[in-house]
């Protein structure tokens, strides 16, 4: 009977000691994929800056919806063509790895290579020659895309080799890789365009053809980052497999049978968010043609602001959805491996939990400085459109980053096929939605419809996990009402220091202008910054969502 007693508390301190080691693992691994992925959006949104002044006031807004016509359907490809085969192999490596067979992650590895390389030739093709019947109506979208379909002929496999990499639960190599990436990118498109609009005086439609040629540029540095972590650690990588078990022998096809059934559902997720702004794209433009009589300029300025402006700035924030989601997957996938229900209803709870402490002031920050930022970025042109936009579409990131979270966290616990069922469900709201919300609404109604269909989605998702798992609900329903209020108080204050700088800066110069603007902007979201941060240490919430070192700030910062 003692005995019993004593393997039962001895059985719960392990449960407890995995479930703090994940979350320790989950928090270091966010971290490294939310800076990596910070930085890279940041830089992705900073180019525009630059990018706007080399095309000038009359080209931009054109050639920007040329440039993001050409890249929404560039996405849709790279994610088909990347077939959702590294958070496949992420998954599945963790998953072999927690069974110290690390010598079949190895031949997952060698066999996915070879599918990655294959699926990016045959979709660099497939896009090449498709671009003429993907135009909307605007032949200057066929050069765009051709330019594209040179990125996809590399990112699939440097994809697949982040994957493999976060199924060793180590983000570094991922994170640098991508910020590389995304600077070699923007160093290229900056310096092709300003050549050829400014030296050459050439066409604007070939500088932004080179502006997204600049996609494989980016992708060559990446993969060459990720070549070098490799080296540098091979021996390490190579012992983990001379001391593995070596007792599980997986044929070859069963390899490629897994990697298939694994990914299938992750290209259909993966591609969610791009799958509704194609809806977006290919129905925006007939539904206003009916609802209004706006020229097509007109049109492509409208569907510039909402689909390029306000996206790229908004895709900062979802970055951070993305940056939790790829580290809970071989986390969550290591837990189901063990059949730690315990350890995964922690995991589950703290995901949400630490989704909410992330996303909740990023989203309503944005929205509060969305006037100053938009002119930051995009100056006077449209200024209110503009800003009134951003203002939604930051909030509208809630739900799109929540099911970037909850997805990659279905396919963790492996309910693939449910979370596939349940985004159909969601996309059959938004085509629903779609026709009479951009009738009535028009830019904000493309917004509105995204939101009904990833509200859909979400609520189906968190039921079946709370079902299957199940949540602790108690401490997350106070700690969300902890974090929207603190949330929502310094929303208030952080609107309330823009307008209150427009006003000041307004007694003796332009508070408008970009720079002005961009001082506007780093006050108030430096205050409203540290009132949630205050809030959170001194409630002791931050300790609970990111660890107990967080005492330390506490203590630097003297609150009690």
């Amino acid at each position: 009977m003692d005995n019993d007693v004593e393997n039962n508390q001895l059985e719960e301190q392990q449960q407890f000691a995995d479930s703090e080691r994940a979350k320790g693992q989950m928090l270091k691994g966010s971290a490294w994929m939310t800076i990596g992925s910070i930085l890279s959006r940041i830089l992705g949104a900073l180019y525009i800056i630059p990018w706007r002044l080399i095309f000038g006031a009359s080209l931009f807004p054109i050639a920007n919806s040329l440039y993001t016509q050409g890249y929404n359907i560039y996405s849709f490809v790279l994610i088909v063509a990347i077939a959702g085969i590294p958070s496949a192999i992420a998954k599945q490596v963790a998953h072999y790895n927690a069974l110290n067979e690390y010598g079949v992650g190895v031949q997952l590895y060698k066999k996915g290579i070879i599918l990655s390389i294959l699926m990016g030739i045959i979709s660099a093709l497939i896009l090449w020659f498709a671009a003429p019947l993907l135009t909307n109506g605007d032949p200057n979208v066929i050069p765009v895309i051709h330019s594209l379909a040179w990125a996809v002929l590399i990112i699939p496999a440097m994809s697949l080799t982040r994957g493999y990499f976060q199924g060793y639960e180590d983000m570094a190599p991922s994170a640098i890789s991508q910020f590389v990436e995304q600077l070699a990118r923007v160093i290229y498109m900056l310096a092709s365009a300003f050549i050829i609009l400014k030296v050459l005086h050439g066409s604007y439609v070939t500088a932004v053809s080179q502006s997204t040629f600049a996609a494989c540029i980016g992708a060559i540095f990446g993969f060459l980052i990720l070549g070098w972590y490799y080296w540098k650690r091979r021996h390490y990588y190579h012992n983990l497999v001379a001391h593995s078990n070596n007792q599980l022998q997986v044929p070859t096809n069963q390899l490629y049978r897994e990697i298939i059934s694994q990914a299938v559902p992750f290209v259909i997720l993966g591609a969610g968010v791009t799958i509704f702004s194609l809806i977006d794209q290919f129905t925006f433009f007939d539904i206003m043609r009916l609802a209004t009589n706006f020229s097509e300029r007109a049109l492509q300025v409208d569907y510039a602001v909402f689909a390029g402006n306000a996206n790229k700035l908004t895709m900062i924030v979802i970055s951070l959805a993305s940056s939790l989601a790829i580290t809970v997957v071989p986390l969550l996938s290591t837990a189901f491996t063990k059949r730690n229900r315990a350890m995964m209803r922690d995991q589950l709870s703290n995901t949400m939990i630490l989704f909410e402490f992330v996303m909740l002031p990023a989203s309503l920050g944005m929205a509060a400085v969305a006037g100053p930022l938009n002119r930051t970025f995009y100056g006077t042109a449209n200024m209110d459109f503009g800003s009134n936009v951003l203002t939604f579409a930051a909030i509208t990131a809630i739900p799109i980053g929540l099911f970037v979270v909850t997805s990659a966290v279905m396919q963790g616990v492996s309910q693939n096929r449910r979370a596939v069922k349940y985004f159909v469900i969601g996309t059959i709201a938004k085509v629903i939605t779609q026709f009479p919300l951009v009738y009535w609404f028009g830019a904000f109604g493309t917004l509105m419809s995204t939101v009904v269909g990833f509200t859909v989605a979400n609520l189906l998702i968190i039921h079946s996990l709370n079902h299957d798992f199940g949540f602790e609900v108690h401490k997350m329903l106070m700690d969300s009402a902890d974090l929207i209020a603190y949330a929502l108080i310094m929303y208030v204050i952080t609107l309330v220091t823009v307008y209150a700088m427009n006003f000041l800066i307004g007694l003796v110069g332009n508070p408008y202008s970009s720079l002005m603007s961009l001082v506007v902007t780093g006050v108030a979201a430096l205050i409203g910054g540290s009132v949630y941060m205050y809030f959170t240490l001194k409630s002791r919430l931050a300790d609970q969502v990111l660890g107990a070192r967080v005492g330390r700030l506490r203590t630097v910062l003297h609150i009690s």
